[in-house]
């Protein structure tokens, strides 16, 4: 019972890890607050289903198609929300992220409509057998497929020319600009990737609680306290503050109460915000230039 409960929490907390790195990409790059990265695991979820459901595409085909036109939204998204207010006061653009977050829900809830949709899991099977622990097997793919992704993260933004240039960015857009480094560029790839981890968050959430106009909102909230509780700006401290609030979650709503649930992550970054409010693994904070 322990270990199954720890695979769920573990499989819940990798999603809210996924869509708390692309907060925290973004708000290490721009020092900003993109509040319509939750509904961003929405749009990715009925994007896919869109190709692997509706029109029969291949898995990883609807996969790739989902990252492709999901690249281009985010392009667009910068585009519209933060290129045009990037001189202004931050609470402009995360007023404009807000405003854009509630039109993605109502223009998903035209699209799609409001009935819950079924997606296809990435394994047919139900479970897989470990001796005596039974692990749902999209919980399975769920923790390999958040694993595979913080690893090649990882390995592109610290062994990679362009993920160089894009931490230098994060760290002083003039300095980087100086030296060669097109900030316009790198600010428009932070999106994308933001943007893919949501959509990976939205795959993979949705053959567990089916698709649905709304299900961005809530996932969105708890994966902005786990960059809260993790440390704002931090990466490492997104990841562990997903899989914290993932595992505080399952594990209350089983020995406390189910009806308090979705409760438990927030009580969790209120006693953070009073006993460390820089979170976890905060950093001391610096004003970007």
């Amino acid at each position: 019972m322990f270990l199954q409960l720890t695979i769920s929490g573990l499989a819940m907390g990798s999603i809210y890890a996924l869509v708390a790195l692309g907060f925290a990409l973004i708000y290490k790059a721009l020092n900003v607050v993109n509040f319509a990265q939750g509904d961003f695991v929405m749009i990715g979820a009925y994007v896919f289903l869109t190709f692997a459901d509706r029109l029969h595409v291949p898995y990883l085909l609807s996969i790739l198609i989902a990252c492709a036109i999901m690249t281009v939204f985010a392009y667009v998204f910068q585009r519209i929300a933060y290129t045009p207010l990037q001189n202004r006061h931050f609470l402009t653009i995360i007023v404009s992220t807000v405003g854009i977050s509630i039109a993605l829900r109502n223009s998903a809830l035209v699209i799609w409509g409001p009935e819950p949709t079924a997606v296809t899991p990435a394994l047919k099977s139900g479970n897989l057998t470990f001796g005596s622990l039974h692990v749902d097997s999209q919980n399975a793919v769920i923790i390999v497929s958040t694993i595979i992704l913080v690893v090649l993260l990882y390995l592109f933004l610290e062994k990679t020319r362009t993920g160089r240039q894009m931490r230098a960015t994060a760290q002083n857009r003039t300095a980087a600009s100086l030296m060669g480094i097109r900030v316009n560029r790198m600010t428009s790839l932070t999106f994308v990737l933001s943007t893919i981890l949501a959509t990976f968050g939205g795959i993979l959430l949705a053959p567990v609680f089916f698709a649905t106009p709304t299900m961005g909102a809530t996932v969105g909230l708890k994966a902005f306290a786990a960059t809260v509780v993790g440390g704002f700006g931090s990466i490492p401290g997104a990841i562990i503050g997903g899989l914290f609030l993932g595992l505080v979650e399952i594990f209350g709503a089983a020995y406390i109460s189910s009806m308090y649930r979705d409760a438990f992550s927030f009580i969790i970054l209120i006693l953070v915000l009073i006993i460390r409010p820089q979170g976890l693994f905060g950093e001391s904070i610096s004003e970007k230039v």
